[in-house]
């Protein structure tokens, strides 16, 4: 079978089985229940004996067709689909971590993450929050009932890029379950599976759907972790392949029972959107590089935050694992579409943003489109002035997602916003 690039094997993913009527898309599957000629089949798929569909919560031949094409994306076993990023995130910790346990994470994450990570603490998770560019935080953190570590790729919004190789030899080492947010690099430019991780979780409403137009999550098997010796696993699922036990526990706690299923249609939209990721990306990184380095070079901005740029900490890193490779196995670095750029001190983010006319603002990240807020001021305000400033947010802070426009149009706004400042 001949070998095939990511675009490729996306647009005809779906061909890979049957589909009715010789569509070239996956039909989408709205039923709720499902019906069986024979009980024994029934039984046996309720069971999991037998591979079929028993009741939408837990999934639908559409959303099936979407996990399929996250499981090549990933290079993984297998995927759980879920209604958005925050229902995954929560099915992963609230299914596989139980009271008195620890948990190490980065304090460079998500907002909202921050958010879950709290709740998980009045549950009776222990939690330890540490630098994740070196890996020896980490070590330093583990205890004796540490039994997951979760980090980002590029940090959102200040793109820290943690030390990914060394954690994942760190995991493997303490037989610990290493987890991996892929949202903000994209399983386009990276695959954590290259760095031993166990489960990758990736939020579909960004650039995977690309568009702005749909919520999902994500969790793929990546086969990094052996399920036998994790004792969080219940008893009714340790049987069959112990490969598959992460997987199912998820899918039952998490879609049968928590409910946080992904909807067909939305499924469906988010498979279409995917299937143009690598054409998205490539444009976005160009867009995002450019706009960089114009920025780092403006007398109004004091520090940019971009992996791609020489004065970011990691950017040696970023330049050795993110990027793609052409038909003879080289590498091309690229350092993904999410910024975030600090002004001089004395001048008004706000109104920085407010003169801007392409860039919209919005709370949203990974769309086509470019969008800006100010951090400080929104998506990471309620956790307070102390707990930004270990997260390195600024209250200048801007984030920017740069989308897909023509790029001269992106830099004449920056540059016309910016101008309106010294004015």
């Amino acid at each position: 079978m001949m070998s095939k690039g990511i675009t490729t094997t996306l647009l005809h993913a779906d061909r890979s089985g049957n589909i009715e009527h010789g569509a070239v898309h996956k039909p989408m599957h709205t039923a709720v229940a499902y019906r069986y000629g024979d009980v024994n089949d029934l039984v046996a798929v309720f069971q999991g004996t037998q591979s079929g569909y028993s009741y939408s919560r837990q999934g639908t031949p559409t959303t099936a067709a979407l996990e399929h094409k996250i499981t090549l994306l990933e290079r993984g076993r297998g995927t759980v689909s879920f209604g958005s990023g925050m229902a995954a995130q929560a099915a992963l910790f609230s299914t596989l971590l139980r009271a008195g346990d620890h948990l190490v994470s980065s304090q460079f994450i998500f907002g909202n993450t921050n958010s879950l990570l709290g709740t998980l603490q009045d549950l009776g998770v222990q939690v330890t929050m540490v630098d994740a560019t070196d890996a020896a935080n980490i070590a330093a953190a583990v205890q004796e009932n540490t039994r997951m570590v979760f980090v980002e790729t590029i940090a959102n919004p200040g793109t820290q890029v943690a030390d990914l190789a060394g954690i994942g030899r760190l995991c493997r080492e303490r037989g610990l379950l290493y987890v991996v947010d892929n949202t903000v690099s994209t399983p386009y430019l990276f695959n954590p599976a290259d760095v031993g991780a166990g489960l990758v979780m990736n939020s579909l409403s960004k650039y995977i759907c690309g568009h702005g137009n749909a919520l999902g999550g994500a969790l793929t098997d990546v086969g990094g972790f052996d399920w036998s010796d994790y004792p969080n696993i219940a008893e009714v699922y340790r049987k069959g392949d112990p490969a598959n036990w992460g997987l199912m526990q998820l899918r039952k706690k998490g879609l049968r029972d928590m409910g946080g299923s992904l909807a067909s249609e939305t499924a469906h939209r988010i498979a279409v959107g995917a299937e143009t990721l690598a054409l998205r990306m490539e444009r976005a990184c160009h867009n995002a590089l450019t706009v960089a380095q114009f920025l780092e070079g403006h007398p109004s901005v004091a520090r940019v935050h971009y992996p791609g740029v020489a004065s970011h900490p990691q950017h040696a890193r970023a330049t050795e694992l993110f990027g793609v490779r052409d038909a003879s196995g080289g590498h091309a670095a690229r350092y993904g579409a999410l910024m975030s750029v600090e002004l001089q001190p004395g001048l008004d983010c706000l109104a920085f943003l407010n003169a801007l006319e392409i860039v919209i603002l919005s709370t949203h990240l990974g769309d086509s489109r470019t969008l800006a807020l100010p951090a400080a001021h929104t998506i990471y305000y309620e956790m307070g002035p102390q707990k930004r400033a270990q997260m390195g947010i600024a209250d200048s802070l801007v984030r920017l997602s740069v989308g897909i426009e023509d790029t001269d149009d992106l830099l004449t706004d920056l540059a016309q916003g910016l101008a309106r400042l010294t004015r």
